[in-house]
This record gives structure tokens, C-alpha cells and sequence, in this order.
């Protein structure tokens, strides 16, 4: 960040607005930007008013319109060139006031003329249509591992503690990445308060409970492993191919970081179990992001709510984000966004345009179950490394899907016929299987006994299967997906494959 803030400086740009929720650490890469062109530093806040970082003088003004009044007068004179700060502005922005926007866009006339350069500081970018392409925004990027190393060091010191281990060092910083430097302080202190030392789990704990408390991006522990779903071999043989692709040695062979995968198919048939098991095949993190909640109402938000996701998996990366029904967050994007002023189209393109581009390894798994919503952009080659198309689960499937809901509910297998129970629940999906055996455990646990064989098939005669009631929407999907997905699955049973002839 601070050479990029000595290059825009340099460049002679009037205007700049850094989004970030350090505020100290914002401005210390602002002195240091200011130090290195030999600007003169001035500081405001509703609270303080004008502080010269320089002299140490200060200038009571808590008005923001006698603020940028006084700065004018500051801003008249080119020598010495002047670096003006102002904290949380944007929050008297949203008032509206006619006047305010106007002394901003003359005082920025005026910067452009004699070298001077205003920065608004703030942990978001809320700025009205008029000053919107007066200032160029910039992000500034959570702390890598040399910053968060910093502020290790200075828990360990003041807590009388040596040193972290080589080995141990490296487990402790890939924990706490993703959290801003008050964040991980607060981390680090919590562990050693809790175990006398710094340990990466207590300090990935802490990274996931506040990831859940910021509502974009969710910390996931991946416990699924690919042994635990049933079926779906190609889709699993393809993940264990690529499991070391985040490797050293991946990159010391030349091969590209994967970019993602995109899985289409009926609900139920184990899309998002398959997102969990990704991560845990890769032995990476898994973020959860729910795109309904990027989204928000005021003007801006939900363009600065992507990047804040995209700030925080990039700097958690190696991982795994994971965007369930990423459909539903982006149907919006289709035909123009007209409905939300066109929000949609852009957190859609800049959403396409991230993973494109993107260089930081970031393996995005998104699950869709009706593809037909989604923009066709969105499919092609280059945005995901693969798209594969999860159907019902085969007569074999299904007894490997019996076996592994048994086992999950510690009953012995060998108390249960998995070929018939397969045969039973044919056009079953796997969630229906399992929702079938937690039937079954009810009502022999409401009779005070275990569950048996019979009060299986007592629970398959109480459900119907939704491929029975969405046979349409499921062979119109098949459809789509010929000759446009990968199958998930090599086994096709003989009545899957009537269907499909059927459909077609």
C-alpha cells in the first residue's frame, strides 16, 4: 500500500479514498507515504479537528464545512505540497448537503493546481454521484505475514515469552491470516491468556468466530472427508488429482494455481457435501460465503461488502470458498440488473472479472441447482477449471450411501441389507436416504428399542421422493447437461439410463 500511495502522490492525484477497518494502520502507511515525498501531513476528525503532524499544532474545527474552509486556506500556497486527512467523512456525506459536495469539489480543483493531495479515510466508500469520479479508492490489503509477525513479537515481549519455533512460526501466521493486525493481537493474546503460548487452533478459532460475527464470509470446519460421500467417483478422482496442486512442488513444476469448480445438479445429491470434502482433500481452510448477504441497500455497499470477501480469502489463501445455490446470488446479473439499478450486473462483473484474473489461490467451489438462471458468461472456460453434473445416485451409489448413513449413526451394518434397502429407494437422492434412517431412529426410539430393517422400509412408504414430484425440472436439467458437464458419476444404473432416453 505505501508505495502504491507514493506513486499516486507522485502521479499528482487530488483526491483519494482508502477503505479500511485500521484506521491506525491506514494512517501509519499514509505517514510513511508522506514521509518518503516530503509532504507535509494535516489530520483531521470531527473530534480533534486540524492536526499538523509536523508542528504538532491543531485547529479546532468540528464542522466538516469549517474544516474544508480552513484546509482551502492551507491548500493556496504549493510549498510546502500537503497530504490532508480526513477520518469518517464520508459518514457526513450521507446527509446530502449541497454545500459540502461543492466546497469538495473546488477544494479538489484547487489540490490539482498546486500539488496537494486530500485523502478520505474510512472503513467504507459512500460517495454521492457528484464526487464518485472525483476520487480513485483504494483497499487497503490485511496484513500479510511479515505485519502479523510484528504484532506477534510484540505480544511475546510483553508477556516475557522467547520467541516462537521456525516450526512452529509458520502455523501460528497462516492462523491468523485474514484478520486485521487489532484482530490478531487480540488472538494472540487470547491464547497465550488460555495455554501460556501462542496455538494455532485456539488462534483459528478466534479467526472463525470473527469472520461469523463480520456476516459475509464464514469460517467452515471441513470434518467431511471424500471417503464419507457415496457415489460421484470421477468428481472424486478429479479432486484427489488436483490435491497437491497448492503445493511447493505443484508450483515448482509449472502447474497453474486451479481456479475452481463449478457443480451442477438436483438437490440433495450431495453438491455442498462435496464443497466440504474439497477443502479437507486439500488440506486448506474453508470460507462459506452467502452472496445473499453481499448485497446491501445503500449505494456502494454491496460492491465494497465483494471486496471485502475477496480481501479476506485472498489473504486466508491457499483456501477453499465455498458459494452454495451461487444461483440464486447472481440471477440478478441476467439481463442487466434494470430491477436494482444495475447493482447485480456489477457485483456480478467484477465478481467474473476476479475470478479471471485472480493469482492468489483461491479455489472457489460453487453448487448451483438451477444452471438455467445463471448468465451464460458465467459458465464458460476460464471462469471455472470444471463443470460437473451430480444426477440421482445409481442402484450402486445408493448401497454405498446406505452403508455410510448407517455407519453414521453407529448401527452395525451388518444388520441391514444396503442392495435391497437400494433397491427400495430407487430415484432416491442421498439427503432422502439419510432423512429416510433418521425416520426410522424416531420411531424406534419412541417404541423404546433400536431400529430395525422393517422400520426402514416403514419410512421409505412415508416419503416421496422429489424426483417423483420434480421429474420435469429434473430431465430438463439432464438436458442441460448433456454434452455441457462432466458426469460426476461413471455407474449408470439401467433405469437412470431409460429415463434419460425417455427425456430426450
Amino acid at each position: 500500500m505505501q508505495n502504491q500511495l507514493i506513486t499516486y502522490l507522485r502521479a499528482g492525484h487530488p483526491g483519494l479514498v482508502i477503505i479500511t477497518h485500521e484506521e491506525v494502520r491506514g494512517e501509519a502507511e499514509i505517514s510513511s507515504a508522506v514521509r518518503s515525498c516530503e509532504r507535509r501531513l494535516l489530520v483531521w476528525s470531527s473530534s480533534d479537528g486540524w492536526v499538523d503532524a509536523q508542528e504538532n499544532r491543531s485547529h479546532p474545527c468540528p464542522d466538516p464545512l469549517d474544516a474544508l474552509q480552513w484546509l482551502e486556506g492551507q491548500f493556496t500556497a504549493n510549498d510546502p505540497r500537503k497530504v490532508a486527512v480526513m477520518r469518517d467523512l464520508q459518514l457526513h456525506l450521507d446527509q446530502s448537503d449541497p454545500l459540502l459536495v461543492r466546497r469538495l469539489k473546488d477544494l479538489l480543483r484547487m489540490a490539482k493546481t498546486q500539488g496537494h493531495c486530500l485523502i478520505l479515510l474510512g472503513c467504507r466508500s459512500k460517495l454521492p454521484d457528484e464526487l464518485s469520479h472525483e476520487f480513485t479508492t483504494l483497499d487497503l490489503p490485511l496484513p500479510g505475514a511479515d505485519q502479523l509477525r510484528v504484532v506477534l513479537d510484540g505480544i511475546l515481549s510483553s508477556a516475557g515469552l522467547p520467541a516462537s519455533a521456525p516450526d512452529e512460526l509458520g502455523e501460528i501466521l497462516s492462523s491468523a491470516q485474514g484478520l486485521t493486525t487489532t484482530e490478531a493481537e487480540n488472538a494472540f493474546a487470547l491464547s497465550v491468556v488460555e495455554a501460556g503460548k501462542p496455538i494455532p487452533l485456539i488462534i483459528a478459532r478466534e479467526k472463525a468466530r470473527t469472520l461469523k460475527s463480520g456476516g459475509l464470509v464464514e469460517a467452515v470446519d471441513a470434518k467431511v472427508t471424500l471417503e464419507q460421500i457415496g457415489g460421484l467417483d470421477l468428481l472424486k478422482q478429479w479432486l484427489v488429482t488436483r490435491s497437491r496442486a497448492f503445493s511447493r512442488e505443484a508450483q515448482g513444476y509449472g502447474l497453474p494455481v486451479p481456479k475452481g469448480l463449478l457443480i451442477v445438479g438436483i438437490p440433495g445429491t450431495g453438491k455442498s457435501l462435496t464443497a466440504k470434502a474439497t477443502a479437507a482433500a486439500f488440506g486448506i481452510p474453508l470460507l462459506r460465503l452467502d452472496m445473499g448477504r453481499v448485497f446491501g441497500g445503500i449505494v456502494g455497499q454491496s460492491e465494497s461488502n465483494l471486496r471485502s470477501v475477496i480481501r479476506t480469502a485472498e489473504a486466508i489463501s491457499p483456501c477453499v470458498l465455498w458459494i452454495d445455490e451461487i444461483e440464486k446470488g447472481f440471477s440478478g446479473g441476467h439481463g442487466g440488473g434494470t430491477n436494482d439499478g444495475g447493482t447485480s450486473s456489477r457485483v456480478f462483473g467484477s465478481f467474473l472479472s476476479w475470478m479471471q484474473e485472480k493469482e492468489k489461490p483461491v479455489f472457489v467451489v460453487a453448487t448451483a441447482n438451477d444452471v438455467s438462471k445463471l448468465p451464460p458468461e458465467f459458465l464458460r472456460k476460464g471462469r471455472f477449471d470444471e463443470l460437473f453434473f451430480v444426477d440421482l445416485p445409481s442402484r450402486t451409489e445408493r448401497s454405498a450411501i446406505w452403508d455410510i448413513v448407517i455407519r453414521k449413526y453407529a448401527r452395525s451394518i451388518v444388520r441391514f441389507d444396503c442392495v435391497t434397502l437400494s433397491r427400495a429407494t430407487d430415484q432416491y437422492t442421498g439427503a432422502e436416504i439419510e432423512a429416510v434412517f433418521v425416520e426410522a431412529l424416531h420411531h424406534a426410539f419412541e417404541e423404546g428399542r433400536d431400529v430395525t430393517e422393517k422400520d426402514v422400509f416403514a419410512a421409505i412408504g412415508d416419503i416421496i421422493p422429489m424426483a417423483t414430484l420434480m421429474d420435469g425440472e429434473i430431465g430438463r436439467l439432464r438436458h442441460w447437461a448433456k454434452g455441457r458437464a462432466r458426469e460426476a458419476a461413471s455407474k449408470v444404473s439401467p433405469t437412470r439410463r431409460t429415463r434419460r432416453i425417455q427425456d430426450n
